[in-house]
C-alpha cells in the first residue's frame, strides 16, 4: 500500500517540476519542433541558357560563313555527281563516290536550312558554281581515276583548311565571350557542325591519297589550279 500510495506524490513531484521550467525555453522548444525547411526550387533548365543576342560583328561573320559554306558544299556535290556519271558502271568506284556524294548532299541539306533559319542571302555566283563544279567533276573523271582523285585531294584540301580557319575564328569568339559556348547557341551548333563536316572532308582527301591521286599525269598543274580556284571561289562567295 505504501508503493502504491508514493505514485501520486512521484508524479505531482514531476509536474511541479514542469511548471517551473522558464516558459521562454518552453516556447523556444515548441517553436524549434514545428519549424519546416522549405528548398530553394531549382532553376528550369531552358532559363540558364543565355539570352544575349548577337553582335552585329558575330551576326557578319555567320552571313559569311553560312552563305560560302553553302556555295562549298553546293560545288562540291556537283563535283561528285559530274564523277558519279562517269564510274556508275564502275563496280569498284561506283560505291566509294556514292558514299563521298552523299555526304556532301547531307553536308548541302544541312546549310540549306540553316541560311534559311538565319535569313542569310545565298551567294549570287550560284548559277556558275552549278555549271562549274559539274563540269570540274565530268571533266577529270573523264581523264581518268587517278585525276578524278587528284581532283578530290585539291578540293578536299582546301575545304578543309577553310573550315579549320572558320573553327579557329569561332573558339576565339566563345573564349572572349563564353556564352556563345552554351549548349543550344547559334555558334555553339555552327561549331558542332562545322567540325563534323571537316572531318568528312578529310576523310575524303585520305581517300583520294590512298587511290593514287599523285600519280595523275600533270598532277602538279592540276592540283594547283584546282586548288586556286576553290581559293577564288570561297573568297567571292563570302562577298558577293
Amino acid at each position: 500500500m505504501m508503493a502504491l500510495s508514493s505514485r501520486p506524490a512521484l508524479l505531482c513531484t514531476r509536474l511541479a517540476c514542469r511548471s517551473q521550467v522558464p516558459l521562454a525555453i518552453r516556447s523556444f522548444a515548441t517553436t524549434t519542433t514545428t519549424t519546416t525547411i522549405t528548398a530553394p526550387t531549382p532553376t528550369p533548365p531552358n532559363n540558364r541558357k543565355s539570352k544575349r543576342p548577337l553582335t552585329q560583328k558575330e551576326n557578319d561573320f555567320l552571313d559569311r560563313a553560312l552563305r560560302v559554306n553553302q556555295a562549298g558544299e553546293l560545288g562540291a556535290n556537283l563535283i561528285y555527281e559530274g564523277q558519279y556519271a562517269v564510274f556508275k558502271s564502275d563496280p569498284r568506284l561506283r560505291p566509294l563516290i556514292r558514299h563521298m556524294w552523299d555526304q556532301e548532299i547531307h553536308h548541302l541539306q544541312t546549310f540549306d536550312k540553316l541560311i534559311e533559319r538565319h535569313r542569310v542571302r545565298p551567294t549570287a555566283m550560284r548559277p556558275i558554281w552549278n555549271v562549274a563544279g559539274y563540269a570540274l567533276g565530268l571533266g577529270t573523271a573523264l581523264l581518268g581515276e587517278k585525276a578524278a582523285m587528284a581532283c578530290t585531294e585539291a578540293v578536299e584540301t582546301e575545304i578543309g583548311g577553310h573550315y579549320n580557319n572558320q573553327l579557329r575564328e569561332l573558339l576565339q569568339m566563345i573564349k572572349e565571350n563564353p556564352e556563345l559556348g552554351e549548349e543550344g547557341s547559334d555558334i555553339a551548333e555552327l561549331v558542332k557542325t562545322i567540325r563534323e563536316f571537316r572531318d568528312d572532308e578529310l576523310e575524303h582527301l585520305d581517300t583520294a591519297v590512298a587511290h593514287d591521286a599523285k600519280g595523275a599525269a600533270g598532277y602538279e598543274v592540276l592540283h594547283n589550279l584546282i586548288r586556286g580556284g576553290c581559293k577564288a571561289a570561297i573568297y567571292i562567295s563570302e562577298r558577293v
